[in-house]
């Protein structure tokens, strides 16, 4: 038996003797007052042995069956205090009924009866607070050598938080800072309310303030900014307590705070999915997925292993990537079965083999060339894998029988003015098209930018922000939708769930973000104030990029899914041998090398492509090189 158990025995040892040795103090304690408070009543009184005999044992079990030793002393509250009160109770009337039967009840004074269980409750309640109350006090000698906190939020959340801090070593509470006014003055566990987010800044200074703490769930983005101002000005670092869904998943251990992350800047309740659903297509299934060493890729793939498919397929080209997944899925999924598959999907015949080998029933297709920039300068690479890759996938999965084909897209295929958006488009249509003729359940799902992938806005401004600056913002006025990583995965796998309800589903994302809003942020989030510290530089929209993305085409008729957070979108649906033909055309360009014919065919194949027009009102026209 290790050492840890030994003492927590010796210490429950100790919990029990406590309780039982107030059975005869408080029977003894009740028979003096009967006695009128006389010293000389002997130990020897009539009853006082016999009545000390039964109620030993009783309350010993009832103490026991109502859990009064799973609490923890320095813990105690008012449930501990509800356990002891009704095995006090329980064994009070077992206790008289026992006398009744022996015939003995009529030996002890109808004092003694009553008062006995009063004096039991408060001796076994009270020890227990006393404790409590010596332990903290305790745990407060030497607050000044705690960091002094403020805590943003005085409500639940707060005087939880506040509570978990007395008891630690880490934090002294100063005070409190609410926008409710009538909480104002008001004291929780001893720390006031001094003041609104407003006071903020002064009472930073005033009190010596060493972290904020913020004890809200959700915080509008308006707030956090407000927060974060006052905090760089001050240097003063931040916290948060985590969300709800972090406390689901058991992230958290300890004192309930984490550093705040850019996730926490999008200021919106994450969206979720149901598990049930999406278990029940899932478990037992075969599933493929491509591009899964990718950010989407990856997180997609343990997702699903999460669901315990009977199989998992991964294909990428990245043979970093590739290993990465192959880890980690290896080390925490131990009992799935996977391949991992070092393939290119434009590659008809290797592709066949595989459906072949692996007989896929859902197939997950993430794989994609997705940085705006790089895919204007390399269109024909870039259109043989969106478009090509796309074709030969879902090619593979009409003629092998897959069940269903979800097809992961983007905002940028909406009037896009670059070729990645236009490549997705044509992916799009195509998936359309088929699903209009082929067995297999073709989904669409379509989002904006991933908060932290691989290539986003995020980690650039993080490298930045290392470096000192400057951090670049193509435009003070670019907007942009985000979501984070686990939402768009999760969105993806409620779609192909809900897959039969239409064709193309697009998340409730809220209001766009500004981008320069989002970088300001960012710096403040690092301890530094924008402009002052980091400066922040404006170099205008990169090719094929545009101020504000969209999520839908006008003609598309839009209404709601079963799902509150997802839309549906249904527009026309080309012909599939007119697109197959168009495809043909596109295909004997690329391999002519003819580059600006790619871009003219682009055109033609999805009319709503158009160019972003430079500052001299020429077609921004993708770098060509030999």
């Amino acid at each position: 038996m290790n050492r840890n158990r030994i003492q927590t025995l010796e210490k429950r040892a100790l919990v029990v003797f406590h309780d039982l040795l107030w059975v005869p103090l408080a029977i003894g304690l009740a028979y003096w007052v009967d006695s009128g408070l006389r010293v000389s009543v002997p130990l020897a009184t009539p009853g006082y042995l016999g009545l000390v005999g039964l109620a030993l044992p009783v309350y010993a079990l009832t103490f026991w069956f109502f859990g009064c030793y799973r609490g923890v002393w320095r813990f105690a509250s008012l449930p501990d205090l509800m356990r002891i009160v009704k095995a006090v109770a329980i064994g009070t009337l077992a206790t008289d009924l026992l006398l009744v039967i022996l015939g003995h009840l009529t030996v002890i004074p109808r004092v003694t009866l009553i008062l006995a269980p009063v004096l039991l409750v408060v001796g076994t309640g009270g020890g227990r607070m006393i404790y409590r109350v010596v332990k903290e006090e305790w745990s407060h000698h030497g607050r000044e050598s705690r960091k002094r906190a403020l805590i943003v939020g005085a409500g639940r959340a707060g005087e939880q938080l506040v509570r978990e801090l007395l008891r630690h070593r880490e934090f002294a509470p100063i005070a409190f800072v609410d926008d409710q006014s009538d909480l104002l003055g008001h004291e929780i566990h001893g720390v006031r309310v001094l003041g609104s987010l407003a006071n903020l800044p002064a009472l930073l200074a005033q009190l010596d303030i060493d972290m904020v703490l913020i004890a809200i769930r959700l915080i509008p983005r308006e707030k956090l900014d407000q927060i974060l101002r006052s905090c760089a000005e001050r240097r003063v670092p931040c916290r948060t307590i985590p969300s709800g869904v972090e406390l689901a998943l058991g992230r958290v251990e300890g004192i309930p705070l984490r550093p705040l992350t850019v996730t926490d800047l999008i200021g919106r309740d994450p969206v979720t999915m149901d598990q049930t659903e999406v278990s029940r297509w899932i478990q037992g299934k075969r599933v493929f997925v491509t591009g899964g060493g990718g950010s989407i890729g990856s997180e997609l793939c343990r997702q699903v292993a999460r669901h315990l498919p009977a199989l998992l397929t991964i294909v990428d080209h990245s043979e970093y990537n590739l290993y990465r997944i192959d880890q980690q899925l290896a080390r925490e999924y131990p009992g799935l079965i996977f391949n991992t598959l070092l393939e290119d999907v434009t590659n008809r015949e290797r592709m066949d083999w595989l459906f072949e080998k692996a007989q896929p029933e859902i197939v997950l297709h993430s794989a994609a060339y997705k940085h705006v920039p790089l895919v204007e300068d390399n269109p024909v690479s870039s259109v043989w894998n969106n478009v090509f890759g796309t074709k030969v996938v879902a090619d593979c999965a009409v003629a092998h029988g897959v069940s269903h084909f979800v097809f992961i897209s983007t905002d940028k295929t909406v009037n896009p003015t670059n070729i990645m958006g236009t490549t997705k488009r044509l992916g799009e249509l195509y998936c359309q098209a088929l699903k209009a003729s082929a067995p297999t359940r073709f989904v669409i799902v379509r989002f904006g930018n991933v908060l932290a992938s691989v290539g986003s806005v995020v980690p650039l401004f993080e490298e930045q922000i290392i470096r000192g600056g400057p951090v670049t913002v193509t435009h003070p006025e670019v907007t942009r939708y985000f979501m984070t990583i686990v939402e768009a995965t999760n969105l993806i796998l409620q779609a192909g769930a809900l897959g039969r309800e239409g064709d193309v589903f697009v998340l409730d994302m809220g209001p766009p973000i500004r981008i320069q809003d989002l970088a300001e942020s960012m710096i403040r989030l690092s301890g530094f104030v924008p402009g002052r510290d980091i400066r922040i530089e404006h170099i205008g929209l990169r090719p094929g990029e545009k101020l504000h993305e969209e999520l839908f085409y006008q003609d598309e008729k839009l209404r709601q899914s079963s799902h509150p957070k997802l839309l549906l979108a249904r527009g026309n649906v080309l012909d599939l041998e007119v697109l197959e033909r168009g495809l043909d055309h596109l295909r004997e360009t690329l391999l002519a090398g003819d580059q600006e014919g790619v871009i003219r065919l682009l055109k033609t194949l999805v009319p709503s492509y158009t160019p972003r027009v430079d500052a001299e009102g020429s077609e921004t026209i993708p770098h060509l090189s030999p």
